[in-house]
């Protein structure tokens, strides 16, 4: 085989020839890839030229390079949201077609913090709902969540092991969320979460931190979610004004 067929860069030719084989198959996702010296060889192209082309593969998140073990294919998100949306994690998953599910780690009820006064404009008095969970896509774990909620918005009984907190806040409570501000944080290994979500070492996580608002502008919902990046990937519409 030749890749020596156009007038582009070798390395742009072997980028291509590597995605066309994994899209193929020939190489799966989370499958290890030929060493160099196997891959120049068979390419036809000098190691220099395979190595600009791996670094490439790898700023694309197309492969992850092990030190010391291996080039792998990486996994591609199986959800993908436009963050502009404000979508429940139970709609995108089932928007993928696939079973979300919950697993609930702890709850309870605790005081307000100087952050949440802050985001909540509540008393230091007023007291905190807080839920951790694992959100799981067919039975496997693909997001870790805190929430926190005022009490004083919650109903007096609330069954809050529902899946969708959206859900439950706007049939128990009478609040529709209508929109949120998001920050997102790209982290890397997590020694509580990542076991919890059976991570490898090199899957990287995102974090959306976000405090929604009712249709009345009042904060009433605050959460740190740390989605798998080999899950999950965002994108965001941008116009020019």
């Amino acid at each position: 085989m030749s890749i020596k067929a156009d007038n582009r860069h070798l390395y742009l030719q072997v980028i291509d020839k590597i995605k066309e084989d994994i899209e193929r198959g020939k190489y799966k996702e989370k499958e290890k890839l030929p060493s160099e010296f196997e891959l120049s060889n068979e390419l036809g192209v000098s190691r220099a030229t395979l190595r600009e082309a791996l670094r490439i593969l790898e700023e694309e998140n197309v492969i992850i390079r092990r030190h010391g073990v291996g080039t792998f294919v990486n996994a591609t998100p199986r959800f993908s949201s436009g963050i502009e949306q404000l979508n429940s994690v139970t709609d995108m998953i089932k928007n993928a077609n696939l079973t979300p599910g919950t697993v609930f780690l702890s709850s309870s009820i605790t005081g307000a913090t100087d952050d949440d006064v802050k985001r909540f404009k509540c008393n230091k008095e007023e007291e905190i709902f807080l839920l951790e969970r694992v959100r799981t896509s067919n039975n496997e774990p693909v997001v870790y969540c805190v929430d926190k909620i005022p009490t004083n918005v919650l109903p007096n009984t609330f069954d809050h092991k529902q899946e969708s907190l959206f859900k439950l806040l706007e049939e128990k409570a009478n609040i529709y969320i209508s929109s949120a501000i998001t920050n997102i944080e790209p982290i890397g290994y997590h020694e509580k979460i990542s076991p919890i979500l059976e991570c490898d070492p090199e899957t990287a996580l995102l974090l959306l931190k976000q405090i929604h608002y009712d249709a009345n502008d009042k904060p009433v919902l605050y959460s740190l979610n740390y989605f798998r990046a080999d899950h999950f990937s965002f994108h965001v519409v941008r116009k020019r004004l």
